[in-house]
């Protein structure tokens, strides 16, 4: 067996370590270009949403480099996510490929499925079931340590009394985190880390703005689709927050330790604006805006891929939600025709307003 998993943010990480737990070769999906994008829209429909296309021209990619079983999810509600594994299947299949396709529901809908592609993926493997329940959480932890990086860099760019400083740091993190296996060496990789961290000088009295980043998991996650967008905003004095992580996804029973939410605090945020789940990662979008509002942030930017339903309805409650908190929030829908310069012309005039406003005085309530 020869695996690969989609590219989002910490996911292949996780899921190349997992592989190593298992003694089962990976095959990672090749960074994100033009030329998988250009790939994928060539094979897909014209109106299917945007990662469906990066989807299906990453795993051609992939399957060109050898690998033969293709691991991805199922997902609920509107969200097309439901349909992308077999819409995937017969596309490749069409195209001539040879492969397996191992889809994963969760585990509290449908169990006998998901215990049989447990088995599945186990065949090649030096692990049985137990054994594999047994070292998720270890790779869950470095997904996590992987995430909580990304979040300490986000928070600190802005502020570094170094130019480059935090990034240096950031690479050194991953050189830990990947050597790090046994649950001793991930604890010392973790303090590390913090080390780390804590050796970085910033200017904490700087004058800053605080910007969130909400929006689908894909184009959150990964830079060639937010063109860098948390090294855009540091540049220009913006202190980062982003409202989704990957470990946090696969995170059991409601947590979302990085994010630094439960699924019912989740719930609880969104709830005045949205009353249940939408599908994909629409009401965690609701959630985690609307914690950043209340934290009197002065900007957030919300991220979605065109025809992305989840997000759709997400983007028709913030403009409620802007009102409420008297915040400004812009919405970015992203597709492959989307460029640099249009995109940073608009959050140019975001940041901007986040500056002018936070100088103007209060006016009194």
């Amino acid at each position: 067996m020869k695996m690969n998993t989609p590219r989002a943010g910490s996911l292949n990480f996780m899921a190349e370590d997992m592989c190593r737990r298992m003694g089962v070769e990976y095959v990672p999906t090749p960074g994100y270009s033009d030329r998988v994008v250009k790939r994928g829209v060539e094979l897909s429909p014209e109106l299917i949403c945007f990662p469906m296309k990066v989807l299906i021209g990453a795993s051609a990619e992939a399957l060109d480099k050898g690998a033969d079983t293709l691991v991805t999810a199922a997902g609920y509600g509107p969200c097309r996510f439901n349909y992308f594994a077999e819409i995937q299947r017969r596309i490749l299949e069409r195209e001539g490929y040879s492969f397996k396709i191992i889809t994963f529901d969760s585990p509290f809908d449908a169990p006998r499925d998901f215990l049989r592609n447990m088995r599945a993926v186990l065949a090649d493997s030096r692990l049985g079931v137990v054994g594999l329940v047994r070292q998720f959480p270890l790779m869950l932890r470095k997904g996590r340590l992987y995430d909580m990086t990304d979040k300490r860099a986000m928070a600190s760019r802005a502020l570094e009394a170094e130019d480059g400083s935090v990034d240096r740091v950031v690479e050194d993190c991953r050189r830990i985190a990947a050597g790090a296996f046994s649950k001793e060496e991930i604890e010392e990789a973790e303090a590390s880390v913090e080390a780390a961290f804590s050796s970085v000088t910033l200017e904490t009295g700087r004058p800053h703005i605080r910007v969130g980043i909400v929006g689908e998991w894909l184009v959150c996650m990964e830079d060639y689709f937010n063109f860098s967008i948390d090294r855009w905003l540091a540049d220009r004095g913006a202190v980062v927050e982003r409202g989704l992580y990957s470990s946090d996804i696969f995170t059991p029973w409601g947590k979302y330790p990085v994010l630094g939410m439960t699924g019912d605090e989740i719930e609880r945020e969104a709830a005045p604006y949205l009353h249940g789940e939408i599908g994909g990662h629409g009401q965690v979008s609701v959630a985690a805006a609307a914690n950043f509002a209340r934290r009197g942030f002065d900007a957030i930017v919300h991220l979605m891929p065109f025809t992305c339903l989840p997000e759709v309805v997400a983007r028709t409650l913030f403009k409620r939600m802007s009102e409420d908190f008297d915040v400004p929030i812009l919405s970015i829908s992203i597709d492959e025709q989307s460029g640099r310069a249009g995109m940073q012309t608009r959050l140019e005039a975001l940041v901007d307003l986040a500056w002018s406003r936070k100088r103007a005085p209060r006016k009194p309530a």
